[in-house]
């Protein structure tokens, strides 16, 4: 029986077989298992503030997402939140079971729960699980299975269901309602009226959204019937062959993409995308790479991409993306070529050639149809060219031209690469295939390939052919370098290897393509042209004011003229559409091409396909460049940690709808004793994350911008105390930036440096600086005492020293004195020796004349003698002589004579004549015969000289006369 109805089930899908065909490109899909998110199986709403952040509920609380972080905040009595919405004064209201609220930032920046159930009346509780919520103008609705509960102003007021409310929701300004009862209500006059008597939808069949279509029609959706338009004609039910699918699958939760289209989550069927026809434009299931397909809520985000909760994890579906997947019949096949021929798509994998037909639509990848393989073509699929309007088709097997949806064989040679016609003229009369082994070619004949032979003289896998301006054909490989095989005038070809000796940078890793009419190598260093007249390569000075001398392996060009590239596993394209060429990265097609045999083949702007790991890529390269989203950068923690962590700031600075910015109050004070501070920071660009880039810098420890990364958190250890910014921006791969994000914070200097700890210091300073000074003063005071001690020792020195050394100028000066007195003593000694002398002599001569008088008897001579005796005998010559000599004895005896005068006013001058000589030191005769006396006669002075001059006994005269000093 059970299989009865299966089998008549299928029967009856059967006719919807073709209506449920999908696009063949899909959009990425990401999945979030709850170990990704750390919160509970099943998510039930989902929505988003201003700044990006999506926020869900979930089994065991609310989630929130900023494209990096994952954050979940718990009600609480831990039970599950129904719903979620952020209300018109931006807060998050929130509904659990017997339980509503909001969650708003607390001081610390994260989020905290308020509830509001102490508004609802004591009589109106318990009142379940709050499925719904609405905020619209300025009241905020909660729906529950018996009761609808409005807040406004801080009071609540309840509406009971007459029988059962199944859905709350608001469109085009409108508040509506569902009663199972009652049927289809809108809120007027603050009560709720039907919007027509009779209601089609006054079952049990429960409302699921009520969605816009214009301003005076409404899509709505049911979770057993289907979809209804409620319009000025009324309300009916849809009328489309998918609405028996949606009637199966149960339609659990729908939302608006955009003014045409709609998704529909459902239970058992996933996520559809139809027109206001019903018609379905896509379809994602656990097929498409759901995780499963029972979805419980949908939405769609500000950059227009599908949010799905699912009953065990979350999905995104990068809806919005200029990049979608083609995958032939879903299999794991590498995609290796791809072509469109005849309004056809034909797809090259590993597993074989396939095609679909394709919708005459600017971008193809939403043309809707089925992948069938094409006949004869199982294995490796190398290349496909269209040359000569035949579809040439490079299989493992050998080469083959498509007619008729099979292969037809043209050369059993294994292994064909690819196809370059030899002319430039249609049709091109020659051919060459590049094979395992070499080049074959193929002569155009009856509109027919032949196979007429290989190039001698090459017998390299030629997988990389081009043809120059000349005709010469051109081959590379990877490890052997590059081949130039030139046409002869007898038809033969002749070949010439080029390797590092000839100009390239190595004889590895080298491609030959042909790039606007002229063929070029991309190597390791570069690119390299070829120059004729040198006959060997050598880099390319315009690709290099472009490229610089970064590896490349692949170049193609399109059909507008930009140039296409890898650089080791990343997809750029030189983009010639602006005033100068642009280099854009596209980083979210890393890795997923095929290393090594990367493929790019592109139709126009809006279609290029690349060969990946699983069947080929599809890029709308003119949508990639419009869908410019705002980017934006977000502190969303900063955490401080020591032995544990702290949340320092939970991400929110003000309400959750307002531009995050620090207000001067909310600058936190970090202690010295946490030892490093952690900075979380996100852009909300889901599904974009790999193009993303992020640059920081602390302001006031380092204020150089970081060099750019993709990393989202930095760490600082041991910051110096003081006031710091944390600032970070974020660019996307086509070089925009945002704005700046701020985090000001204090770090507090360690206790020992705080202003008490100051204090405390200045008060142990001054204690101290007062105890040293008293101690200064002290050892001061010492060593003054040693120091003017020291000073008396040596001022003594000194003064012995100046007594010394003037003692010794004294000494000297008398030593001189001395020996001048002894000199004028000598003088006058000998001055007096003279007189004593001529007294001598003058007595002598008396003596003889006295003699020779007495024997003269002449009387006249007698006479004459006595004269000369009387003139020899007179005094004053001698007296004369007396007073020059007292002249000059006072000279040297410093005015003695005049000093003794006047110390004894009453001695002689004899008495002088006699102190003189005795002070001159000289003998008794001496004196004697001086003075013309006796030797008696100069004792006898003495005495008296004595006398007069009051000497006691004890004295020496010669001492006394010694001591006697002139006024000189």
């Amino acid at each position: 029986m059970q299989r009865l109805i299966i089998y008549i089930s299928a029967i009856l899908l059967l006719p919807f077989c073709g209506i449920s065909q999908n696009t063949i490109g899909l959009p990425d899909i990401i999945n979030y298992s709850k170990q990704d998110y750390h919160g509970g199986l099943q998510s039930w709403d989902i929505t988003q503030d201003k700044n990006g952040i999506v926020y869900i509920a979930n089994n065991e609380g609310l989630l929130s997402f900023d494209g990096k972080y994952w954050n979940i905040y718990p009600l609480p009595n831990k039970t599950i939140v129904r719903s979620v919405k952020i209300g018109t004064n931006n807060i998050i209201y929130v509904g659990g079971q017997d339980e509503i609220g909001y969650f708003s930032p607390s001081e610390n920046g994260r989020l905290r729960y308020h509830s509001l159930t102490e508004l609802i009346p004591p009589k109106d509780k318990p009142f379940g699980d709050v499925w719904d919520i609405v905020a619209i103008k300025k009241a905020v609705f909660f729906r529950s299975a018996t009761k609808i509960f409005k807040l406004s102003n801080n009071v609540v007021e309840t509406f009971k269901a007459t029988k059962e409310w199944s859905y709350l929701g608001e469109s085009n300004g409108k508040l509506y309602a569902h009663d199972y009862q009652t049927g289809l209500m809108v809120f007027e006059n603050n009560g709720w009226v039907p919007i027509q008597s009779n209601n089609p939808l006054a079952t049990n069949d429960p409302i699921t959204a009520i969605l816009p279509i214009s301003t005076d029609s409404l899509l709505i959706t049911s979770l057993k019937n289907g979809i209804y338009i409620y319009s000025k004609s009324g309300l009916n039910k849809l009328e489309s062959p998918t609405n028996q699918i949606f009637s199966n699958e149960r339609i659990y939760a729908a939302t608006k993409i955009n003014s045409s289209w709609f998704g529909l989550a459902t239970n058992y069927g996933g996520c559809y995308v139809i027109d206001t026809k019903g018609t379905i434009i896509q379809t994602f299931s656990k097929k498409e790479g759901l995780q499963n397909n029972n979805i419980l809520s949908i939405f769609l985000d500000k950059s227009s991409n599908l949010w799905l909760g699912l009953d065990n994890g979350i999905d995104l579906i990068a809806y919005n993306s200029a990049i979608k997947s083609i995958n032939p019949l879903l299999q794991d096949g590498s995609g290796y070529a791809a072509i469109v021929y005849n309004n056809q798509l034909f797809a090259g994998t590993s597993n074989g050639l396939y095609s679909v037909p394709l919708t005459q639509i600017n971008d193809l990848s939403f043309s809707k149809g089925n992948f069938s393989k094409v006949n004869n073509t199982n294995g490796q699929i190398w290349g496909l060219k269209e040359i000569n309007n035949k579809l040439l088709l490079g299989h493992h097997e050998g080469a083959f031209v498509i007619e008729n949806n099979a292969a037809i064989p043209i050369s059993t040679n294994v292994g064909y690469w690819n196809f370059v016609p030899l002319s430039s003229s249609y049709p091109s009369p020659q051919m060459v295939g590049g094979n395992y082994k070499g080049l074959f070619l193929f002569d155009y004949k009856n509109e027919k390939f032949t196979e007429t032979g290989q190039i001698s003289g090459l017998i390299e896998s030629s997988r990389f052919v081009a043809t120059d301006k000349e005709e010469n054909i051109w081959v590379s490989h990877p490890y052997h370098g590059v081949y130039k095989i030139v046409k002869n005038s007898d038809g033969s070809y002749k070949t010439h290897a080029y390797t590092d000796k000839n100009g390239l940078p190595s004889t590895l890793n080298n491609h030959v393509y042909k790039i606007k009419g002229e063929v070029v190598v991309a190597t390791e260093k570069g690119i390299f042209n070829y120059n004729t007249e040198k006959d060997s390569f050598e880099p390319s000075e315009y690709y290099y004011k472009l490229l610089g001398n970064q590896s490349i392996r692949y170049l193609k060009e399109d059909m507008t003229g930009n140039i296409w590239f890898i650089h080791e596993k990343t997809l750029g394209v030189i983009d010639f559409s602006g005033k100068v060429p642009a280099i854009i990265y596209l980083p979210e097609l890393q890795n997923k091409m095929l290393s090594g045999f990367e493929f790019i083949y592109p139709v126009n702007e809006n279609n290029l396909l690349l060969g990946s790991e699983r069947g080929f890529l599809h890029l709308n390269y003119q949508k990639y460049k419009q869908n410019k989203t705002d980017l934006a950068v977000q502190i969303r923690a900063v955490r401080i940690i020591s032995s544990t962590d702290s949340l320092l700031f939970g991400g929110y600075f003000k309400d959750i709808n307002e531009q995050q910015l620090q207000d001067a109050e909310q600058i936190q004070k970090v202690a010295n004793s946490w030892k490093s501070i952690r900075f979380e920071y996100s852009s909300p660009i889901f599904g974009l994350q790999s193009n993303l880039e992020y640059s920081y810098r602390l302001k006031g420890f380092d204020d150089n911008w970081s060099e750019w990364t993709t990393r989202t958190e930095k760490e600082y250890t041991n910051l110096p105390a003081g006031n710091l910014s944390f600032e970070v921006k974020v660019r996307n791969n086509l070089g925009n930036e945002s704005a700046v994000a701020t985090y000001s914070f204090k770090m507090l200097p360690p206790w020992y440096l705080t202003i008490w700890a100051k204090l405390l210091y200045l008060v142990l300073l001054m204690s101290a600086a007062n105890f040293l000074y008293r101690l200064q003063k002290k050892k001061f005071r010492n060593q003054q005492i040693r120091h003017e001690a020291e000073q008396k020792r040596l001022h003594y020195i000194h003064d012995l020293e100046i007594s010394k050394a003037e003692n010794e100028l004294v000494n000297l000066k008398n030593e001189k004195l001395e020996a001048d007195l002894n000199f004028k003593n000598s003088e006058l000694a000998s001055s007096a020796m003279h007189l004593v002398k001529k007294g001598e002599l003058l007595a002598k001569i008396k003596g003889e004349l006295t003699g020779i008088m007495k024997g003269l008897d002449n009387t006249t001579a007698s006479a004459e003698l006595k004269k000369l005796i009387r003139a020899l005998s007179e005094d004053d010559n001698m007296d004369k002589e007396w007073d020059n000599f007292s002249k000059h004895f006072d000279k040297v005896h410093s005015d003695f004579l005049v000093e003794l005068k006047a110390k004894h006013p009453g001695i002689t001058p004899n008495e002088l004549k006699l102190s003189a000589y005795l002070r001159m030191n000289l003998s008794t005769k001496e004196i004697a015969q001086l003075m013309n006396i006796s030797v008696r006669g100069v004792e006898i002075s003495r005495y008296r000289l004595r006398k007069k001059l009051e000497l006691p006994t004890e004295t020496s005269l010669f001492d006394y006369l010694i001591g006697v000093q002139g006024k000189g």
